[in-house]
């Protein structure tokens, strides 16, 4: 069993450059589906999610080059397939992102329930009823998803209960062949929507309004392959500089738009972390103790839920007591027990978590209980005393690459190791 060792106490300070982001990445290959032929994407993170989804296109016909490390040539020319393999979208969530190209190119799809990080219901409701209302129609049966546009996807107008990403990113892309206008309400604004709009605009679709609340779609006839970089991954440049506001700093923290975090990087601020804007990412660094401040997760423009374990591991040292309030996933307070096994003080009230500061935390074994709870206790076991050991690494591996190398390349004392898998038999 694979797991992740760092021995606390020392600064960082460096350079680290993130990698294109995964949110995007995986949607944009999805998107691939409805352009036949040819196309490129550069700055792809080379994780375990993108070599999950290269699987699914593979699967439905598609051929794939990987040219280096972070260049994928997707050949999606002989895709005939509509059926999407359990095995893999069991294993993530975004799988459900081909749902919306393979409707557009073939009028149906069947797809699995999803998997991925079990933070919570995280329903596939919205996209369903948003799809119905363009004139999908859909059969569960035996754990697939079985959709359908018999007369094709006729555009109108769709209002989105909550701003979910997903169903507005299924949406777009189900309405770039449909017949007329699609007109998007209450549409998430995330920069991974906008990253895939204009992928799509490249292409020949016809999509305005991307970032924000309102996007409009006309249908066009087809489109045609295109080569296509990766906005930069705000949430793991986000990550390294909660690694840097705890551990000293500076780190110049490059590859991404600082104004994909705005509000994180404003809380930050006012926690004490010192923060210098660049063109192209941040330079963080702070001294002392940081200060409390309540956070509460919101979409895009609102702090990011995906940055509220970084952000959790942060306020469980700073001076004072704060609420954090988690208004997206329900379930993503896993990460309080795990470091409150390294002492911090943390007591859970329903969606909402008061984190009292201490002043040190120790080492610990502790498990990766999602994606981004993993990263974040490896943050915390950068100021432990003592040694920490993070298991059930293959969550951080499905979003960050290279994750253990770079906080290396800062000067953090971690590094990766196989111990043995004991298991209790009968």
């Amino acid at each position: 069993m694979d797991v992740i060792k760092v021995e606390g106490g020392l600064p960082i300070h460096g350079e680290v450059t993130v990698e294109g982001a995964k949110n995007s990445a995986l949607k944009l290959m999805a998107a691939t589906i409805m352009a036949p032929g040819v196309n490129t994407l550069t700055n792809v993170p080379n994780i375990s999610d993108v070599h999950v989804m290269g699987k699914v296109l593979k699967r439905l016909g598609a051929t794939i080059e990987v040219v280096d490390e972070h260049t994928l040539v997707i050949d999606t020319t002989n895709v005939n397939n509509w059926e999407t393999p359990y095995e893999l979208v069991a294993k993530m969530r975004a799988s459900t992102a081909v749902m919306g190209p393979l409707l557009a190119r073939f009028g149906k799809a069947v797809v699995a329930m999803p998997g991925g990080c079990n933070i919570g219901a995280r329903k596939i409701d919205l996209h369903i009823l948003g799809l119905e209302a363009l004139g999908v129609e859909f059969e569960v049966a035996h754990g697939n998803i079985h959709a359908s546009a018999p007369n094709g996807v006729i555009g109108t107008t769709v209002t989105l209960e909550f701003a979910s990403v997903g169903a507005t990113e299924n949406l777009i892309m189900a309405s770039v062949h449909a017949k007329g206008t699609t007109v998007i309400d209450n549409a998430a604004r995330e920069p991974e929507i906008v990253d895939l709009a204009n992928m799509l605009n490249e292409m020949g679709a016809k999509v305005r309004g991307a970032g924000t609340p309102v996007i409009e779609i006309e249908g066009v006839s087809e489109l045609h392959p295109v080569t296509h970089a990766v906005v930069g991954d705000r949430i793991e440049a986000g990550t390294f500089i909660a690694a840097a506001a705890m551990a000293g700093g500076p780190v110049r923290v490059r590859g991404f738009n600082p104004d994909h975090l705005g509000l994180v990087l404003k809380k930050y601020e006012a926690m004490g972390v010192k923060i210098e804007r660049e063109p192209d990412g941040v330079i963080a660094s702070s001294e002392g103790r940081l200060k409390s401040v309540d956070i509460q997760t919101l979409p895009f423009p609102g702090f990011p839920t995906d940055m509220q374990a970084q952000t959790m591991a942060m306020l469980s040292l700073a001076d004072g007591q704060c609420v954090i309030t988690e208004n997206v996933f329900e379930n993503r307070f896993m990460f309080a027990g795990e470091i409150a096994r390294m002492g911090a003080d943390i007591r859970i009230e329903g969606h909402h978590a008061i984190v009292r500061g201490v002043e040190r935390l120790s080492g610990a074994q502790v498990e990766s209980p999602e994606l981004r709870g993993g990263a974040s206790l490896v943050l915390a076991g950068l100021v432990a005393e003592g040694e920490t050991t993070v298991s059930n690494i293959y969550h951080i591996e499905r979003g960050y690459e290279r994750f253990v190398e770079k906080l290396r390349g800062l000067g953090a004392n971690v590094w990766r190791d196989t111990v043995p898998d004991v298991s209790v038999e009968d």
